[in-house]
């Protein structure tokens, strides 16, 4: 008879990927932002540990960069939610069977291109020479070329189109769940399209929406390549800072520093958006189940 084995053992691969990609990088950056520059041409050392990073790090300018980057993160998150809400129930919903897959894959097409490479397209679509440009002055839209290139909204417009799908995709798995037997039943029981959507499937759809509200903000909070293409100097994020100092600057203790700085305000950020969506649902909590008291006299008896 075999002996049974611990079931603890199934879940070691998963728990090896993530120290070994994700716990000792993290805890290496932690660790370097305690040194300093050791002198002109080195890039860190940890034999004096200290905080004098995170001062520096602190400083009005990364503070302002900061506040530019929570403000980009925060309303192209919110743009991209409210575009894949609608894009998501129509294909899980309205579509056919037979189309999603076609539908699904054109959202998917985006990321067989290099990420750089998509950015680099909106950078020749939005330049004031580019085509774009030259089609709106032809048609009389605008007098002159199109001057939104190196601005915070290319950078937004950017950071939209990239992460867009990553918000689609949990959204139209979780509308996709909620079968039509539920929202045909919302309806025998009296309710309108607009009630289903709102109480019957937005509601079990949370799952997919918390899911895809994370998968932007955070790496978006973090982007710099997008801020760097289209932005230039106006739309600096936290991201190129950090990519400076360890690239340019060679300064890997600070450029740690401002990362895990990096890190705890979008743990912040999260852990406060979170308790707000909390507090804002919970007194309608208790409207999100149709009962038979609400309905009109004439179906409540039937």
């Amino acid at each position: 008879m075999p002996v049974p084995r611990p079931r603890f053992l199934l879940a070691i691969p998963a728990w090896a990927w993530l120290v070994t990609f994700f716990v000792l990088p993290v805890a290496t950056v932690v660790y370097f932002s305690f040194g300093y520059k050791p002198g002109l041409f080195g890039t860190h050392a940890t034999d004096v540990l200290s905080l004098d990073r995170y001062r520096e790090a602190l400083s009005p300018t990364f503070f302002t960069t900061f506040i530019n980057t929570l403000r980009v993160g925060i309303l192209g998150t919110l743009i991209c939610l409210l575009i894949a809400i609608p894009m998501a129930y129509w294909m899980a919903v309205k579509v056919s069977p037979n189309r999603r897959v076609f539908l699904l894959a054109l959202v998917i097409v985006p990321f067989w291109t290099n990420f750089l490479v998509r950015t680099i397209g909106w950078q020749v679509i939005l330049a004031p020479e580019g085509w774009l440009s030259g089609l709106l002055q032809s048609v009389g839209l605008r007098d002159g070329p199109l001057a939104i290139l190196y601005t915070r909204p290319a950078v937004l417009l950017g950071v939209v189109y990239n992460y867009l799908p990553l918000m689609i995709l949990p959204l139209f798995v979780a509308f996709d769940r909620v079968g039509p037997a539920l929202r045909e039943a919302s309806k025998d029981l009296g309710a309108d399209r607009w009630r289903t959507f709102t109480q019957v499937t937005l509601p079990m759809a949370r799952p997919g929406i918390i899911a895809g509200v994370l998968l932007v903000f955070i790496p978006l909070m973090g982007d710099y390549i997008t801020a760097t293409v289209l932005g230039g100097a106006r739309g600096n994020m936290v991201g190129q800072l950090v990519a400076s100092q360890f690239q340019a600057a060679q300064n890997w203790a600070l450029g740690s520093a401002m990362a895990v700085l990096l890190i705890l305000v979008i743990a912040v950020t999260v852990l406060v958006g979170a308790a707000m969506a909390y507090l804002v649902s919970w007194p309608f909590a208790r409207h999100r189940r149709l009962r038979l008291a609400d309905l009109p006299p004439a179906e409540a008896r039937t």
